[in-house]
């Protein structure tokens, strides 16, 4: 169990894809559902284009374009957003993410989603799980032109929202990610080790984990009831 000083934590800084909604849906969308929209246009095998897609994916893995709905829509002259709006049955919230925003929203600390994903795929999420109803700011990395990987981003970040990195906890499900804001001087991680419901769990390394928000719920009302921190 991960155990966390929300005592010492002010701000909430959350990932969306993995870490509040299942990431099944990315993965069947980006692994098959494109290969699949590529092999119909080409007339080519799917083994062809799935290979195709994972050497074109690696080519930008964690830059801004890995992200970019407008790369890829132009890159392989397809309409990304209406291909997503064909698998908008898979996105979903974890099960476990709502009480967890809701102890969040009831302790008074400000919450904010910081999520790589464009705006379009952003947006989409939105209308279908009304996320932005138990958070207090969205933000996508795009209005700053780079991703969480980089350190730019967090100095923009944090000039942006002016949290106190003593006194913040972001939660990722990427060992990339949560390593950049550990460099950066976020004094408290989580990490998510079961982003997508059909996959088996990753091992995060150098920060504590957690597979059911459900077993932090109760420190999180332990501390509300006390009081909490300087909030």
């Amino acid at each position: 169990m991960a155990l966390l000083p929300w005592h010492n934590i002010e701000t909430v800084l959350l990932d969306m894809d993995g870490t509040l909604l299942d990431l099944h849906f990315d993965t069947q969308f980006w692994v098959e559902h494109i290969p699949k929209k590529l092999a119909q246009k080409s007339g080519k095998p799917l083994a062809e284009c799935q290979a195709h897609m994972k050497e074109a994916y690696e080519q930008v893995y964690g830059e801004i374009q890995w992200y970019c709905l407008d790369y890829w829509a132009e890159k392989l002259d397809l309409d990304i957003m209406a291909a997503k709006r064909e698998l908008m049955h898979l996105i979903r919230m974890r099960d476990d993410a709502l009480p967890f925003l809701d102890a969040l929203h009831s302790s008074q600390r400000e919450v904010v989603l910081v999520t790589n994903a464009h705006p379009g795929s952003l947006s989409l999420k939105v209308e279908k799980t009304q996320l932005d109803t138990h958070i207090d700011t969205l933000i996508s990395t795009h209005q700053f032109g780079v991703t969480k990987e980089s350190q730019s981003l967090w100095q923009q970040l944090q000039a942006h929202l002016g949290f106190d990195p003593k006194h913040t906890l972001f939660v990722d499900d990427s060992q990339r990610i949560l390593d950049a804001a550990k460099e950066f001087g976020i004094a408290y991680t989580l990490g998510i080790s079961n982003p997508d419901s059909q996959a088996p769990e990753n091992v995060i390394e150098g920060h504590p984990s957690t597979n059911n928000y459900h077993d932090i719920l109760q420190s999180i009302i332990d501390d509300n009831f006390q009081g909490g921190s300087k909030r």
